[in-house]
């Protein structure tokens, strides 16, 4: 059965609120309150219903919406995995960022934080908040500076890895630092299938799933994470690791999409592994993460700390481009009418669904265009336990807790992102008005495979794009030869953001690597 905790808890207080002669939006907490982050993986702007989804159903995360504020324009770190979540955990934009890519470092993990980061969960943790992650880490690999039990998480249980957790059967995961086995059958997390199968055999699939599943596990973790520390606050981070590929997922989140048209099975022929019901199983996987949401939302509630708990849903960029791995987001219209997917700096790839809930504080059903991005949490969530003195100098991220309680804030001078990896981008947003650069790390019209052929050649000429969002969301229209004094200034807060990275160069400003 589905929860919806918030809706519940909403109406509850506004009548005791009353009663009391206070506003639901007024009413005083007593404690330090809890911060719980959900942050999906992939998952697209149009991917649930409060932002428009019609296929997918998703009742836990519309319910938050309804009982907390949608945030129509807020922006993840970056456009793939691990930079963004840099940005969310330092509140530094991509320009002052330590990790700007994704970097594999083998066997397993990816490029580390840095000893001593001012991560979030490490000023929390310094304020006496319990702190635990569950889910995908993706910034420091075992036994590294960067892994999270170094960087201020008293637990964590999940993927280390993100490159592991391509594969939801997986044989292992990260207990703190231990390496625990799970009872799954090994199988690789990229491969086809075999030309003697048969494709229109659903036994065909069989091999490419197990018995525990990732999430479910992660899942318990973390409502026990809940149960332990309900006596105190607790930062509770879950970066699950769905709806990205491999497109996996127990059948019995498939029952009620099984209906659901399908082009045939998928044969792993674009990455990841076989499916033999590609859009049901993406579909259902979205449903399974809002189930476990539920979960989680729900035990705080039983507990009586929903009105005392800071909740944040986002995802930490957008949707895969179309087909990769058996995917089909134009079915689902995942990223709706928004140009580009992950991997992008077009609006696609960085604009996610966003909701915050914090009862008494945030008024419910409620919208706003404020635009934000992932550096902002840090401060924001500081500001709003009460912590605002303990935020570190320096940072990028700026406060905008005075928007979600619902008062007059000076709009955000400007939005900086830059991402190293395909083909090397840049944009800035400044009001209405977003500039985009590509081709910044190879050179101009070539291929990413003919680039890596050529580390050392500089890029081509680098060209300035300019949209106006406000009569072209979805940057349809280069209006850049229009406007050359916009171009200008928007280049200029380019050049004066970015701050040069000898792991994550970006050659068409760095220049050639040495």
């Amino acid at each position: 059965m589905r929860y919806f905790p918030a809706v519940f808890a909403c109406l509850l207080m506004a009548a005791v609120s009353e009663a009391e002669g206070k506003s639901p939006e007024t009413a005083s907490h007593e404690r330090l309150p809890n911060i719980v982050f959900l942050i999906a993986d992939d998952l697209g702007y149009g991917d649930v219903g409060a932002f428009g989804q019609k296929i997918i159903k998703t009742p836990n995360i519309d319910a938050l919406a309804q009982s907390g504020m949608k945030l129509t324009h807020h922006y993840a770190g970056n456009a793939v995995c691990a930079p963004s979540r840099c940005v969310l955990m330092t509140g530094l934009h991509p320009g002052h960022a330590q990790v700007r890519d994704n970097r594999e470092h083998k066997p397993e993990g990816q490029h580390p934080l840095e000893a001593g980061t001012r991560t979030l969960a490490r000023i929390l943790h310094e304020n006496g908040y319990a702190t635990g992650g569950f889910g995908k880490w993706g910034l420091g690999f075992p036994g590294s500076d960067g892994r999270p039990t170094a960087q201020g998480f008293d637990r964590f249980f999940g993927y280390n890895c993100q490159a592991k957790a391509h594969n939801n059967y997986p044989t292992y995961l990260w207990d703190n630092d231990t390496r625990v086995d799970i009872a799954n059958p090994a199988f690789a997390a990229h491969q086809k299938l075999p030309p003697t199968a048969d494709k229109a055999d659903p036994a065909s699939y069989a091999p490419y799933a197990g018995v525990h599943y990732a999430m479910d596990l992660i899942t318990d973790k973390a409502v026990s994470f809940v149960e332990s520390n309900k006596d105190k606050p607790f930062f509770l981070y879950y970066p699950t690791i769905v709806p990205h590929l491999a497109l996996q997922v127990p059948s019995d989140s498939l029952e009620p999409y099984r209906e659901l048209p399908e082009d045939g099975p998928y044969d792993g022929s674009r990455g990841y592994l076989p499916n033999f019901t590609p859009r049901a199983t993406y579909a259902a996987m979205v449903s399974r993460m809002d189930d476990a949401i539920g979960r989680i939302l729900k035990k705080i509630d039983e507990l009586g700390l929903t009105d005392d708990t800071i909740v944040v849903f986002t995802s930490d960029n957008g949707p895969l481009y179309d087909r990769l791995g058996g995917t089909d987001t134009d079915f689902f219209a995942s990223a709706r009418d928004l140009r580009g997917r992950k991997g992008s700096l077009y609006e696609g790839g960085v604009r996610v669904p966003t909701i915050v809930q914090f009862p008494g504080r945030i008024k419910a059903g409620t919208e706003s265009q404020f635009m934000s991005g992932f550096e902002d949490w840090l401060p924001t969530l500081l500001s709003l336990a009460e912590l605002a003195g303990k935020t570190p100098e320096g940072l990028d991220g700026k406060d905008f807790s005075p928007t979600l309680k619902g008062e007059t804030q000076k709009p955000r001078e400007f939005l900086y992102r830059e991402f190293p990896g395909y083909g090397g981008q840049q944009a800035v947003w400044d009001g209405r008005w977003k500039a985009v650069r590509q081709n910044l790390n190879r050179p101009a019209g070539t291929t990413k495979a003919a680039a890596k052929k050529k580390q050392q050649a500089a890029p081509g000429p680098i060209r300035t794009e300019l949209y106006d969002l406000e009569s072209d969301p979805t940057e349809a229209k280069d209006v850049a030869a229009e406007h050359p004094e916009i171009v200008a200034r928007l280049e200029a807060i380019m050049k004066a953001q970015h701050s040069p990275s000898e792991n994550f160069p970006i050659r068409a400003i760095d220049g050639p690597k040495k």
